[in-house]
């Protein structure tokens, strides 16, 4: 079983230029949805209250031509919840960078090449073994941006009540659930919220991470300044980008009880790739393709 300690973070580097899917670094989820106490089905798969997907953008992804010609591209990775890895992000990197010096016929050979080899690598099973071709998992999306299409992509930043105009006092640095309130006696609302205050840092190289996020709800109403300092809580905590959105959906979930609950993170960019994962409660459109001013 892989671990995040005996992966390539932190360590020198070797940077292959010929492709090599064997790169790339699958971790389990498992263990860090068990922290959060979610049950396990007979087979030892988590039960998930949440749906939703990792979603990455690749900014330095590059491969030649037939005629040794450059070609460049970006790339979103849509990764679904539901599989039992990640990729770790450096290891991703890293593939990535296996194409630079590597001839292909065309953008779709590329983009298929991604999609089997992410595909199968999110969807190892314990002991990195591969799931059986009779179980019919979700692919991995991937869509490749080229040049022309450069100048359509926007930049935004995440909608909603902004958080951050609170005038708060912040002591707790540490993720802090019991701070998160709501109002049990009262009618529920429906409300989107936003902050540009969330960093959290990298499990293993304790490198910080910066990110925005976007929580929306229905369901008791949320105390604002609480949840301010609840996310905030995160800034010297060592966790990946998805475990922290998954950790901040169940301790919303958990402790405020909303009927409905979504939870959206934008991280800054590290190594040419932003990773923003995605969770919800009910069936919804993924977030639309953008990035922030910070990405």
């Amino acid at each position: 079983m892989n671990s995040p300690e005996q992966s390539a973070l932190g360590q020198p580097t070797q940077y292959v230029d010929h492709y090599d899917p064997s790169l790339l670094y699958p971790l389990p989820r498992q263990a860090k949805r068990d922290e959060l106490g979610l049950q396990r089905t007979p087979e030892g798969r988590s039960v998930l209250p949440f749906m939703g997907a990792d979603i990455w953008t690749a900014y330095e992804l590059s491969w030649l031509n037939l005629k040794g010609k450059p070609q460049v591209a970006l790339a979103r990775l849509v990764i679904p919840c539901e599989s039992p890895c990640i990729i770790e992000s450096k290891s991703m990197k890293l593939y990535f960078n296996s194409f630079s010096q590597t001839p292909f016929a065309s953008a779709q050979e590329v983009q298929q090449k991604i999609v089997h080899d992410l595909s199968a690598g999110v969807w190892q099973l314990a002991g990195g073994a591969q799931p059986s071709p009779a179980v019919n998992h979700p692919a991995v999306l991937v869509e490749l941006i080229e040049v022309k299409d450069f100048q359509a992509q926007k930049i935004e930043e995440l909608s909603g009540v902004d958080l951050d105009r609170l005038d708060i006092e912040c002591n707790t640095y540490q993720p802090a659930p019991h701070l998160l309130s709501a109002q049990f006696d009262r009618a529920p609302v429906s409300e989107v919220l936003c902050s540009q205050l969330l960093k959290s840092n990298c499990l293993v190289t304790g490198q910080p991470d910066w990110g925005s996020v976007r929580i929306a709800y229905t369901g008791p109403q949320i105390d604002q300044a609480a949840l301010l300092a609840y996310l905030i809580s995160f800034r010297e905590h060592n966790e990946f980008h998805e475990q922290c959105v998954e950790r901040v959906f169940m301790d919303i979930w958990t402790r405020c009880k909303p009927s409905k609950l979504s939870v959206y993170a934008r991280y800054t960019r590290r190594g040419g790739l932003d990773i923003n994962p995605f969770r919800t409660s009910h069936p919804q459109a993924l977030p639309p393709l953008m990035r922030t001013a910070r990405q």
